[in-house]
C-alpha cells in the first residue's frame, strides 16, 4: 500500500500541487529555513508577503544574523507567534558562527538550531538537498490519522509515535522533496480540518475515515482544559506632543524582546507608579475598553489607562529598555499585537505591525 500511497500522492501532485509559492523559487536550505518557520502555526496565504518582506531585507543568513532583534521583530510584525522570530535570529547566528555560514546536511545537527524541530528539520533537509527524510507537520498528522483512523491527539507521546511511523513508511525513497510537498499540500488545500473535499482526495478509496463517513473525527481533539485567568492595567503614558511611553520586555517569557506599554497590578494607584517611575506628576485620561488576549496557557485580561503628564518625559532613556515612541513617525520595533490596537484607539492606525502572541 505505501509504494502506491505515495504514486497517487504524486500524481496528484504534478496537477495539482503548489509549486510557484516564493520559496520554491531559486531553492537553498536558508530559503526553505525561513518559510518552515514562518509556515508553523500559520497559512500560506499570510506568510508570503511577510516571507517576501523579510528576505529582501535578509537575502542571506549572514544578513539576518548581523541584523539587530528589534528589526527583526518589526519586519515579523503581523505573523503572531513572536518566539519563532528570537528563535530564527538566534538559529541564523548559530550557523555563522558554528557552521560557517553553512546549513548542516545531517537531522541531528539541524536539530540542534533553536527553533528546529524533527519534522523542521526533516523538511529543509528533503525539500533543498533531496535528502529522504520523513516529515510530520499538521497537515501531514492530519492526512495520515485520517487515512488510517488512529484516534487520539497528536500531542499524546503514544499518539505521535504511531504517526511516526505511519509516516515513515508512507515516505518513498524516490522524489522524497515532491511527495513531502505534495503531503502538506494535500492537507492544506483538500483534507482541511473542517471541511474536507474528499471527492476530489487522490487516497481516497481507501481512506478509512471517508469510508465511516467521520473525516472530522480525525485526528483527536486537544483535551480541554480550563486557562488561568491574570490581570493587568497597561498605561498609556504621553507627553504634551502626544509620544507614547514603551517598555522593552525581557528577552524570554511573554512577548519576549517586544515593545509593551507599562504594566502595573489592578491594585497600584498609576498616579503612584507615575511620580515613582517618571519622578513628575500624571493626571488620569481615558479609559478604554477593557479587553481579553489568549496566550495559550493563559487569559490576560487588560485595562489600559491614559496618563497625561504635564511636561515632556525625561528624553535620556537609553540603556533603560524604555523608549518615548511617536506614533506619527513610528520607530521600527516590535509592538505585541493589543499594544499595536491600543495605540490605533489612541491616535489612529500606526504603519508599525503588531505581533500576536
Amino acid at each position: 500500500m505505501s509504494a502506491d500511497f505515495a504514486q497517487r500522492l504524486l500524481s496528484w501532485f504534478e496537477h495539482h500541487g503548489r509549486k510557484d509559492l516564493p520559496w520554491q523559487q531559486g531553492v537553498t536550505p536558508y530559503r526553505v529555513w525561513v518559510s518552515e518557520i514562518m509556515l508553523q502555526q500559520t497559512q500560506v496565504g499570510t506568510v508570503v508577503p511577510f516571507y517576501e518582506r523579510f528576505m529582501t531585507r535578509f537575502p542571506e543568513v549572514s544578513d539576518l544574523a548581523a541584523a539587530p532583534l528589534d528589526e527583526v521583530l518589526h519586519l515579523w510584525s503581523g505573523l503572531g507567534y513572536y518566539a519563532r522570530a528570537r528563535n530564527l535570529h538566534r538559529a541564523a547566528q548559530q550557523v555563522c558562527e558554528l557552521f560557517g555560514g553553512c546549513f548542516p546536511d545531517d537531522l541531528e545537527r539541524m536539530q540542534s538550531l533553536p527553533g528546529v524541530g524533527r519534522s523542521t528539520a526533516a523538511a529543509i533537509l528533503s525539500l533543498a538537498i533531496g535528502q529522504r527524510q520523513t516529515i510530520l507537520d499538521g497537515n501531514v498528522k492530519r492526512v495520515l490519522a485520517r487515512h488510517a483512523t488512529l484516534s487520539g491527539w497528536p500531542g499524546q507521546a503514544e499518539v505521535a509515535r504511531k504517526l511516526w511511523a505511519l509516516a515513515e513508511q508512507r515516505t518513498p525513497t524516490r522524489r522524497v522533496a515532491e511527495y513531502n510537498q505534495a503531503m502538506m499540500d494535500l492537507g492544506a488545500t483538500v483534507c482541511t480540518r473542517s471541511r474536507p473535499d474528499c471527492d476530489a482526495c487522490p487516497v481516497r478509496t481507501d481512506c478509512a475515515a471517508r469510508r465511516l463517513g467521520r473525516p472530522q473525527d480525525y485526528p483527536g481533539r486537544r483535551p480541554k482544559r480550563a486557562l488561568p485567568v491574570r490581570a493587568v492595567r497597561m498605561l498609556l503614558v504621553r507627553e504634551p506632543d502626544g509620544g507614547v511611553l514603551l517598555e522593552c520586555r525581557p528577552p524570554s517569557g511573554v512577548w519576549g524582546g517586544l515593545w509593551c506599554l507599562p504594566e502595573i497590578t489592578p491594585s497600584t494607584d498609576p498616579l503612584d507608579w507615575c511620580t515613582d517611575q517618571l519622578q513628575q506628576a500624571g493626571a488620569l485620561g481615558r479609559r478604554f475598553a477593557p479587553r481579553r488576549h489568549t496566550f495559550s496557557h493563559f487569559h490576560l485580561d487588560i485595562e489600559p489607562l491614559e496618563i497625561l503628564l504635564n511636561q515632556p518625559g525625561c528624553r535620556v532613556l537609553e540603556g533603560t529598555g524604555r523608549l518615548w515612541y511617536n506614533p506619527w513617525q513610528p520607530n521600527n520595533v516590535g509592538l505585541a499585537a493589543p499594544i499595536a490596537r491600543l495605540l490605533e484607539e489612541v491616535v489612529g492606525p500606526t504603519t508599525t505591525g503588531e505581533i500576536d502572541g
